[in-house]
């Protein structure tokens, strides 16, 4: 697949099919992750791979209302990171690339927050997290059983030369 393609395609799903991805492919796609920009170097995320169905029905349930459909995932990846001045931006990079590699590979996602949720220590313990780690988000992930179609901010809406 073209990379603007999937730029341009990827869509946050919400309903899976019910299919299992292997463990390859989950492999491959959170290695995407990795390849994100990092700050100084320091590559501060862990990525937790959770595909046991009864481990993402809990998830799930310490996530709430915004994450319910993680029960019906495939999987799911929890993103964690040391602590590091540019904690936020490097995972959120590193996110990104999961998402964009997951499309790319036919696997729908969806990012559920994490960072400033009131989940976030319940979580990490889920994860079994070292102490001082911090919560960025949680990726679920499935064979997409939706096709959602959401139109993007026209360009002259959002970009601009020199200045706004």
């Amino acid at each position: 697949m073209d990379f603007f393609d999937v730029l341009k395609g990827r869509r946050s799903i919400r309903k899976y099919k019910n299919e299992a991805i292997d463990r390859q492919t989950l492999e491959t796609i959170v290695e995407a992750g990795k390849y994100g920009a990092s700050a100084r170097a320091e590559y501060p995320w862990r990525f937790i791979i959770v595909d046991d169905h009864a481990r993402l029905k809990e998830l799930a349930d310490i996530i709430g209302n915004n994450g319910r459909f993680i029960a019906e995932a495939a999987a799911a990846i929890v993103i964690v990171s040391a602590d590091a001045k540019y904690y936020l931006e490097d995972c959120s990079a590193a996110a990104q690339n999961i998402i964009n590699a997951a499309y790319a590979m036919g696997i729908g996602t969806c990012w559920v927050a994490g960072d400033k949720k009131d989940y976030v220590p319940h979580i990490l313990k889920f994860v079994n997290a070292p102490a001082g780690y911090k919560l960025i988000c949680t990726i679920a992930c499935g064979i997409p059983d939706e096709k959602p179609v959401k139109t993007k901010p026209e360009n002259g809406k959002v970009i601009f030369l020199d200045r706004m």
